[in-house]
């Protein structure tokens, strides 16, 4: 709605003009909100400027809040109530009682399952949230660490395998960061595999397996590590064109700014 008054714009004119201004800024809102009832239209204001409707800066809010709680968030919510469960569960009764070693694997076990949903749901239902956008990389490393660290202190697994894991994790989130003004790095096909593996590969050594299964989890591992520093060293490599490109696209936007 403009504000003016229709006797202002000039008789029967000014009045289709300000119907047709009506009837188009009714038309985006039906396209933008969906099914969400619209707030109240602005009240006119003195000077014909347009007065903010009551209750609307609260309707807002309080439909930004309700937006947290979608189903991808409460889904990355129960991953991260699972890490301190989960370490309960793996250290009960000295960490080596078969009967906890397999409810800690099935915490850990609905904590990747709801680390592959989660992302899915919130891209294709349009659930990205700021809130998720935070907890889902916290919630997704704390699991995994409390793991690795879990398992390096019941010496089941190398000190030297989570150093590297957490190392690789947590510096490559970094330098994420340090280029994001430069663009964002995407996620590659071997990024995703290295997360299954390393998936895999840990809820194995969680189990208490014996026999052949315990020899093949070495060697999951194993591929788990080789692809930990095969990825992070290509997103190292990614990061660094990333930032040269920005750097020359800024100094040629300089220059023809200048010329």
């Amino acid at each position: 709605m403009t504000g003016v008054p229709a006797s202002a714009a000039g008789g029967s004119t000014g009045a289709q003009g300000a119907r047709g201004s009506a009837a188009a800024a009714d038309g985006a809102a039906s396209e933008v909100s969906g099914s969400v009832a619209r707030s109240p239209a602005p009240a006119p204001g003195p000077e014909g400027g347009a007065r903010p409707a009551r209750g609307g800066k609260l309707t807002a809010a309080a439909v930004n809040q309700a937006s947290v709680w979608n189903v991808a968030n409460l889904l990355t919510m129960l991953r991260l109530l699972l890490v301190p469960g989960f370490v309960a569960l793996m250290l009960a009764d000295g960490g080596y009682d078969p009967a906890w070693r397999s409810l800690a694997w099935a915490a850990f076990a609905v904590a990747m399952i709801t680390d592959l949903f989660d992302g899915h749901l919130a891209r294709t239902y349009n659930l990205v949230t700021d809130f998720g956008k935070i907890a889902d990389p916290i919630a997704d490393k704390a699991i995994m660490g409390a793991a690795l660290i879990c398992l390096s202190a019941l010496g089941d697994l190398p000190w030297w395998v989570t150093i590297v894991i957490l190392g690789r994790e947590l510096g490559i989130t970094l330098l994420r960061f340090l280029v994001i003004r430069y663009g964002v790095i995407p996620a590659s096909r071997g990024g995703k595999l290295k997360t299954l593996t390393q998936g895999v590969a840990v809820g194995m050594y969680v189990l208490a397996l014996t026999g052949w299964l315990a020899t093949m989890r070495f060697w999951v591992m194993a591929v788990a590590v080789v692809l930990t520093v095969v990825t992070g060293l290509d997103y190292v490599r990614q990061a660094i064109v990333l930032r040269r490109r920005g750097i020359a696209e800024r100094a040629a936007a300089l220059e023809e700014k200048e010329a």
